[in-house]
C-alpha cells in the first residue's frame, strides 16, 4: 500500500521546517509568494491531498457546509442545493448533502453525522415529521452557523429564508374565484408543519373576502403525494359532492388530483386543479397544471448568503435575520376556465 505523502514530507523534500509548508499551503501572508508557489509546486509532484478533518481540528474551520434537505426528489429542494452550492463555492465551500426522507429520526442523525465531520455550519429545511428541534439547538449551542429555509419552526432561533406561505395560499385561491370557481376543495397533510398551515390561512382569508363558505367537506388532510391526491379526491366524489375546484398541498398531490378527475370522467379546467411548488413536470402534463412558484433558486442563493454573513461576524447570532419571498403565481392550463 502506498504510503501518503505528508507535510512532513514536503519538508523533507525541500528543505524546509513543517511549519514553514504549513503556512505556504494555508496562504499565510508571511510566506513569500516564490516559497509558497515552492511549496505548492512539491506538493503536487508528491501528490499531497489536504485532510480536511485533520485541517479543521487545528484551524477550526473546515470550508465545509453540511445541508439538510427532506428529499432530492422534489425539484424545488434540488434546484435550491444547486443555487447554495453555486452560491458558497465562490468562496471555496463546499457541500455535504443530506437527505432527511421526511423523518424526524434520520434529520437527528443528519444533523448529528454532520457535525461530527467538523462542518463549518447547516443550512436545513425540516421534515414533515419534525417538531422536537433539540439537535438544531445543538448546533446552534456549539456556535456554528445554524439557517433554516422552506420549512421553518418558531423555537429555532436562527436565520430564516422562507416564502410568504400565507400570501401563496391566498393567491392559488383568490385565482381559482376570479376563473368563476367558487365550490374550491383543499387537499393537504396533516402534518404540522408551518408553511402548510399558512397556506391553509391563506385559503381561509381569500374565502372570507370573497364571501365564499367554507366547507369542512371539502377539506381533506392526510399526506401529500399522488396517491393522496388520488383517494382524497376520491373521497370527496363518492360524497356526493362535487366540488368545481381543487387546490392540491404539493404539485404531487395536484397530479393525483387531476388523475382521479380524469378516471371519474371529469373536465378540467371545467374543474379547476392548482398545487403549489412549480414542479419541472408542471408544464409537460395534459393538462398543464397551474401552481405557485416558490422562488427556489433565490431561496437557496439568500441561504448562502446569510451564511457568508454569519461566519464574518463573532458571534453567528449577533443579528438574527427573516428574509421573506414573495410567491409567484403560475397560470396554466388546469385553471383556465375563463381564460379559454
Amino acid at each position: 500500500m502506498n504510503k501518503k505523502t505528508t507535510i512532513y514530507d514536503i519538508a523533507g523534500a525541500l528543505g524546509v521546517t513543517v511549519s514553514t509548508v504549513s503556512r505556504a499551503l494555508n496562504n499565510v501572508p508571511t510566506i513569500s509568494e516564490a516559497t509558497r508557489q515552492l511549496v505548492l509546486d512539491k506538493a503536487k509532484e508528491l501528490n499531497y491531498s489536504v485532510n480536511k478533518i485533520a485541517s479543521s481540528l487545528s484551524s477550526g474551520k473546515s470550508n465545509t457546509i453540511g445541508v439538510i434537505v427532506p428529499t432530492m426528489q422534489i425539484h424545488f429542494f434540488a434546484e435550491a442545493v444547486h443555487s447554495i452550492e453555486k452560491e458558497l463555492k465562490k468562496h471555496n465551500y463546499s457541500l455535504l448533502l443530506y437527505q432527511s426522507n421526511e423523518s424526524l429520526e434520520d434529520e437527528v442523525n443528519g444533523v448529528k453525522t454532520l457535525l461530527e465531520a467538523q462542518v463549518d455550519g447547516i443550512i436545513a429545511s425540516l421534515s414533515l415529521e419534525t417538531q422536537e428541534t433539540a439537535h438544531f439547538q445543538e448546533v446552534i449551542k456549539q456556535g456554528k452557523c445554524l439557517v433554516i429555509f422552506d420549512r421553518t419552526h418558531k423555537n429555532i432561533p436562527s436565520p430564516v429564508v422562507k416564502l410568504d406561505d400565507v400570501k401563496a395560499g391566498y393567491i392559488a385561491t383568490q385565482h381559482l374565484i376570479q376563473q368563476g370557481y367558487k365550490n374550491i376543495a383543499f387537499i393537504t397533510t396533516d402534518k404540522e408543519i408551518s408553511i402548510f398551515q399558512d397556506r391553509f390561512s391563506g385559503f381561509e382569508a381569500a374565502l372570507r373576502e370573497a364571501n365564499i363558505e367554507q366547507r369542512e367537506e371539502l377539506i381533506i388532510r392526510g399526506d401529500l403525494s399522488i396517491e393522496a391526491g388520488i383517494k382524497g379526491t376520491e373521497q370527496i366524489l363518492r360524497s356526493g359532492i362535487q366540488p368545481d375546484a381543487f387546490i392540491g398541498g404539493d404539485d404531487f398531490t395536484a397530479v393525483g388530483i387531476i388523475q382521479a378527475l380524469k378516471s371519474a370522467a371529469i373536465d378540467i379546467p371545467s374543474t379547476g386543479v392548482i398545487g403549489f411548488a412549480n414542479q419541472t413536470f408542471s408544464s409537460f402534463i395534459t393538462p398543464t397544471l397551474s401552481s405557485i412558484d416558490q422562488q427556489a433558486n433565490k431561496m437557496g442563493e439568500e441561504c448562502a448568503k446569510l451564511f457568508l454573513k454569519m461566519v464574518q461576524q463573532r458571534n453567528p447570532y449577533e443579528v438574527i435575520e427573516q428574509i421573506v419571498l414573495d410567491p409567484i403565481l403560475v397560470k396554466r392550463n388546469s385553471t383556465s376556465r375563463i381564460d379559454n
